[in-house]
């Protein structure tokens, strides 16, 4: 029995150790450089070493710093971009790992996939197009991001706005997990892995929208178009095992939201999130002092896509009520003879 046993921990030992090298992981066909899948409109400049797309309009002030969730692009941004840029400068871009924003993948030293890079990068793209103060937006990861930079940085955030925010749950992650996603074989087996979202993908979007079908092929199309990127599927597998919190961080985003108390914030979802439940939404609008806490009917995950309407007006109503919307400036009354005259 001792000798069966034996074998079969070797044998059990060595498929766990060779056989992740046994599946194979050929290299992506029919991709290109990010660059050549730009719009019109599109525009980068250089962040932290890191090539950042981003789309930019209106100007003056508030500005408005967009950033969308996982797997998406500043293309979830597209129903709301021109009312967003009617109140002032507004900018979307690609976080690292989606979107046409460059995939580092031979680093040394800081991963820049990580939630403490991924804040140096809105604070970095801040820097670079002069946006000295702004109202962060921030959808589902996005909204995780947008709290930890203003966290981070509070003195450069005006206002917070955060769309079904996945906060909560990125405190959930089972840390034991890290060591293993880093071993030669998840190595291997990672990019393979991450593929899986181009044929995943589709359910997820489905379980944004509280009525897939308004998901038009124009839409999912535009969602699937940076698959097309090279290494797309290497930088996602580096974002998927890259550290959430900052090794020298007083706790993790969802334990300090307190912290946030003297930035107005809004917190809004749709009533049918199936993708960040509103339990969780709504819990990090309470743990928020002072939080204003939304949710409209009819709407999924993405109410910014699904329902602009009623989203931007809740947007807009918060921003007024925070004394956050800048009037024009009077204009100087014309002096003409009349009026000297009549002032003697």
């Amino acid at each position: 029995m001792k000798r069966f046993f034996g074998w079969l921990f070797i044998i059990v030992s060595l498929t766990l150790l060779v056989g992740p090298f046994l599946v194979p992981v050929p290299e992506l066909e029919d991709t290109i450089p990010a660059s050549e899948l730009a719009d019109a409109d599109s525009r980068f400049v250089d962040v932290e070493g890191i090539s950042v797309h981003y789309k930019r309009d209106g100007d003056a002030a508030p500005e408005f710093l967009l950033l969308h969730g996982f797997g998406a692009s500043t293309f979830t941004w597209r129903e709301v971009m021109d009312d967003f840029s009617a109140l002032g400068q507004t900018v979307a871009y690609d976080r690292t790992a989606f979107g046409l924003t460059g995939r580092p993948l031979d680093f040394q030293g800081e991963n820049p996939y990580g939630m403490q890079a991924q804040v140096k990068q809105a604070v970095g793209l801040m820097d670079t197009l002069d946006m000295e103060r702004v109202v962060l937006v921030g959808n589902s990861a996005g909204g995780s991001t947008a709290a930890s930079v203003a966290l981070a940085r509070p003195e450069r955030v005006r206002a917070l706005v955060l769309v079904s925010p996945a906060i909560a749950l990125g405190s959930a992650r089972m840390n034991w997990l890290q060591p293993l996603m880093h071993t030669p074989q998840m190595d291997h087996l990672g990019p393979w892995l991450a593929r899986r979202i181009s044929s995943s993908g589709g359910d997820l979007m489905q379980r944004a929208w509280h009525d897939p079908s308004l998901l038009t092929p124009a839409i999912i199309e535009g969602y699937r178009l940076p698959l097309k990127a090279k290494d797309w599927d290497r930088a996602l597998w580096e974002f998927s095992r890259a550290p959430r919190t900052d090794a020298h961080s007083r706790g993790t985003t969802a334990d300090r939201l307190e912290e946030l108390a003297d930035i107005p914030t809004l917190v809004i979802t749709g009533d049918d999130d199936r993708v960040v439940p509103m339990s969780v939404s709504r819990s990090v609008a309470g743990k928020i002092p002072g939080s204003r806490y939304v949710e409209l009917p009819a709407c999924g995950h993405v109410p910014q896509e699904e329902c602009p309407a009623a989203f931007f007006a809740e947007v807009r109503a918060f921003l007024s009520d925070n004394d956050l919307l800048v009037s024009p400036a009077p204009a100087e009354p014309m002096i003409t003879v009349e009026t000297m005259e009549e002032a003697g």
